[in-house]
């Protein structure tokens, strides 16, 4: 059923949803929550100072709006809470103004100050109800909350039934409750049991569909032909040995298994995963450079136009006497037909751009090896685009610089062979990483200084673009922009970059850091996986309690790309143990164990992590348990054969075109 076609569902509402990838009920029902708010409400008198709470308040005086400047404002007013007369403070709210009479009961969500006996309030509420919890939802604009419940409730009362995808024998196995039961649970809960019992159905359904999958392709793979090669061992060899420097023993057996698989009759299907400065780069070189010697072209596809030049001018400087060439989407029309007809002829050895590559107009003569780097950065139709552009099929390499456990990595890229790169070169130092509160971010700011004064430049890092987004005290990209400016009295160039900006800006952004022109770049995690900045030496991170330990991680490995010493500071006010992991190492992959154990279940009310955008409700970090059952049970139900008489499995087998 079409979202249109839900009752009060008009076409501007329409438009909005589809902008959410919501287009039929069914994707509605499984938008769901990202937090829960529960509502208590609080006695004053029984509030710790500062303390976030609820409280009641009766007002007593109208409220004043005060200007500190432009599109920044602030109302004050005094209330009644119990006995105390107080005085309350709320950001940004001035349209509340002729709402808020005089004699109205409301309640403040926010925190008390005793010393000040004043209340800071985040937001104010009408008809609140206690004792409840309330789902919150992320919100584009045009979309109001309060909307979104209105239409998910309408379906929950409706008579339309929604698919279980999780076969009865895993349901009876772990008493799971009806699909039913849990929609009304996770959008609708009374308590914090019905949420689990939701969460617990929900995330089993998404791996478990999510592992059938991925084993159905592993199973399928291994039946894939390959291109028979007998590549030139002996100029593998000279080439590594002229290396101005010494390959890692994990980097020369990944090496080692990827010519395996060129020379095998399988077709290669291999994702190297290795840690932030690791040295994939080299190891995807030696397979372009073995794939040339074998007679075959290369094609490398990187997720921005930035990257995409870097590793052209890297790869150029190792294998000069190949013929390459950089495909993006920004080259002149002329500039692109010559590099198509070049290509066509194969006259090219390598390709190296961006999505540019799926365009139709690129046809490969002998195309035998596609890279693809970040792959969980493109979508599953980009990446098979690719790798159909040659008459044969042309084996597969991917990269990520993301480093998750072994066991789980299986799980989630289980259709690929697998090579971790853990040890990495000694030429680089480790980054120094430092944990401070706001209190003493002076220290904070007097180190940057220091770095810029260097000739160095540094990366400010923020888990939100605008205050809007949330109405918390999290440090907005916008407002630690205002800040920085004022620390620095605007004598620092200072720029933002965030997801929401358009590529060609991005691009334009990283093109200036890049050259020096920007000092200080504040970002949201989008620069998580991004080009290599040899000059940036510091990295700032606000409130980085928000961030899973694998994520810091991340983003640390923006810095510290050179023989330079480098600095992380992780700034957050919460007592946070779990962020000592990151003064202790430097190594992803213990970092990311660390996470796995410290969260287990995770925190059930806590912020979704940026790595988790390929599941809706799951978590591979949080219930990285029910994955590794989930993908047991899954490949169970399909080696067996459990699947027939399941016409929704055996329509995702026929979609695979599997191989029985």
């Amino acid at each position: 059923m079409n979202i249109e076609q839900l009752k009060g569902i008009g076409p501007k509402n329409q438009l909005i949803f589809n902008k959410m990838d919501i287009y039929t009920v069914e994707d509605l029902i499984n938008y769901f929550p990202y937090k829960y708010l529960f509502i208590c409400f609080k006695e004053l008198k029984n509030l710790e100072d500062n303390e976030s709470a609820f409280v009641k308040a009766l007002i007593l005086t109208p409220p004043k709006v005060y200007y500190i400047r432009r599109n920044f404002n602030y109302l004050s007013f005094m209330v009644k809470i119990s006995e105390f007369e107080v005085n309350v403070k709320i950001f940004n709210r001035a349209f509340m103004q002729n709402n808020l009479k005089v004699g109205r009961e409301i309640v403040l969500v926010g925190k008390y100050d005793k010393i000040k006996n004043s209340f800071l309030a985040s937001d104010i509420r009408f008809n609140l109800e206690n004792n409840k919890i309330e789902p919150k939802y992320h919100l584009v604009s045009g979309l109001k909350e309060n909307f979104l419940v209105k239409a998910i409730d309408t379906i929950l009362t409706s008579k339309i039934n929604f698919n279980d995808y999780v076969p009865n024998e895993y349901n009876e196995k772990y008493n799971l409750i009806s699909k039913k039961e849990a929609l009304n649970y996770i959008h609708k809960p009374n308590n914090t049991e019905e949420i689990k019992k939701a969460k617990l159905k929900l995330i089993y359904e998404e791996f478990f569909n999510y592992t059938f999958k991925i084993n159905a392709l592993k199973l399928k793979n291994k039946k894939v032909l390959g291109i028979k090669r007998n590549i030139d061992q002996d100029k593998v060899d000279s080439f590594l040995s002229e290396l101005p420097f010494k390959l890692t023993t994990d980097q020369l057996q990944t090496i080692t298994e990827i010519i395996k698989d060129l020379n095998g009759e399988e077709r290669m299907n291999r994702l190297v995963l290795g840690d932030v400065g690791s040295g994939k780069t080299i190891v995807a070189i030696v397979s372009i450079l073995a794939n040339y010697l074998s007679g075959y072209e290369a094609a490398f596809m990187a997720p921005t136009e930035i990257l995409a030049k870097q590793h052209y001018e890297t790869i150029k400087g190792y294998l000069n006497n190949l013929n390459i060439v950089l495909l993006t989407g920004h080259l002149k029309k002329k500039e692109k037909l010559q590099i198509y007809d070049q290509i066509k002829e194969g006259k090219i050895d390598l390709v190296i751009g961006t999505h540019a590559l799926i365009n139709d107009n690129v046809i490969f003569k002998k195309l035998g090896l596609v890279i693809i780097d970040e792959q969980h950065l493109f979508g599953v139709k980009q990446r098979n685009a690719l790798q159909e552009k040659g008459e044969i099929k042309p084996d597969v390499l991917y990269l990520s610089a993301t480093p998750i456990p072994r066991s789980y990595a299986l799980c989630l890229y289980g259709d690929l062979d697998l090579s971790m790169i853990k040890t990495k070169p000694n030429k680089r130092k480790e980054v120094k990483t430092i944990i401070k509160t706001e209190k003493e971010i002076k220290d904070c700011l007097y180190k940057m200084l220091e770095e810029i004064k260097l000739g160095h430049q540094v990366f400010v890092v923020s888990p939100l673009i605008n205050d809007e987004e949330e109405k918390n005290e999290i440090n907005s990209v916008v407002k630690l922009k205002e800040k920085l400016e004022l620390a620095f009295q605007n004598k620092i160039e200072i720029a933002i970059i965030h997801g929401k900006m358009k590529q060609n800006e991005k691009d334009q952004i990283m093109e200036d850091f890049l050259n020096k022109k920007i000092k200080i770049l504040i970002s949201t995690t989008v620069i998580e996986v991004g080009i290599d900045i040899p000059n940036a030496t510091m990295m700032v991170i606000f409130n980085a309690e928000r961030f899973g330990l694998a994520a810091l991680h991340q983003l640390r490995g923006r810095v510290g790309r050179n023989d330079l010493q480098s600095y992380c500071y992780l700034i957050s006010n919460q007592d946070n143990k779990r962020l000592k992991v990151m003064e202790e190492s430097n190594d992803g992959f213990y970092i990311s164990e660390k996470d796995f154990e410290q969260r287990g279940q995770g925190d059930l009310f806590g912020v979704r992590q940026s790595g988790d955008i390929i599941f809706k409700i799951a978590s591979i970090q949080n219930d990285s348990k029910i994955l590794l059952q989930a993908s047991k049970d899954s490949m169970d139900y399909l080696v067996n054969h459990k699947y027939k008489n399941n016409s929704y499995y055996e329509k995702i087998l026929e979609e695979i075109n599997f191989l029985d």
